[in-house]
């Protein structure tokens, strides 16, 4: 994107600008690289602009997580199944975030150590949103009859999305949809049915 001579960008364009460079510098470089003046010079302002706003790298670097985070979340799917939904719900994370899951694991440890987060820290702060989805979809199971009630332990809520994330991170690839059903199949669905 190029910019008129004497343009200045101000307010969101600017915050934008300034997210979408720290977020590309954490994809394509790890928080090793990533400083205050490397995201100034690719968004293309100073240093100072960037320190009014975020104090340390550490909150830059959360705020583009967030950023580059923000555009995958969507309304929780509905098939018209639990089954469906959940995979569906899996298969939209699958897609929209192994890449970044696998970078961040991997990029990301002088960050943790830096701020004293650790990945579960992150995980909250980013996916907030999306953690709701599946108590929506538990919710509309019970209204269809499938199961009893959307009363599941959190451990069991979060298992499919804490297996897929193991998945990513061990393969460092995107997990294959049978690995995704099995995990639904054989693991999830058995813990949300048993009497």
């Amino acid at each position: 994107m190029s910019l008129e001579a004497g343009r200045r960008r101000r307010g969101s364009e600017l915050e934008t600008a300034i997210l979408d460079a720290a977020w590309g510098l954490l994809v394509d470089s790890g928080y090793g690289a990533f400083t205050i003046e490397a995201v100034a010079e690719r968004a293309r302002t100073s240093r100072h602009v960037l320190y009014r706003r975020w104090p340390t790298r550490g909150d830059l670097a959360l705020a583009a997580i967030r950023h580059g985070s923000a555009e995958h979340t969507a309304l929780p799917p509905d098939t018209g199944s639990l089954r469906g939904d959940v995979i569906a719900l899996m298969t939209r994370a699958n897609e929209d975030r192994s890449r970044v899951t696998a970078m961040l694991s991997v990029h990301l440890g002088t960050y943790y150590l830096e701020t004293g987060t650790t990945p579960a820290d992150l995980r909250q702060s980013v996916t907030g949103e999306d953690a709701g989805h599946l108590e929506e979809i538990l919710r509309r199971a019970v209204g269809r009859g499938e199961i009893p009630s959307a009363d599941v332990p959190e451990r069991v809520r979060n298992l499919p999305g804490d297996l897929l994330r193991d998945e990513v991170l061990m393969t460092l690839a995107p997990a294959s949809d049978e690995t995704i059903a099995s995990i639904v199949d054989e693991v999830f669905l058995p813990l949300v049915l048993k009497p």
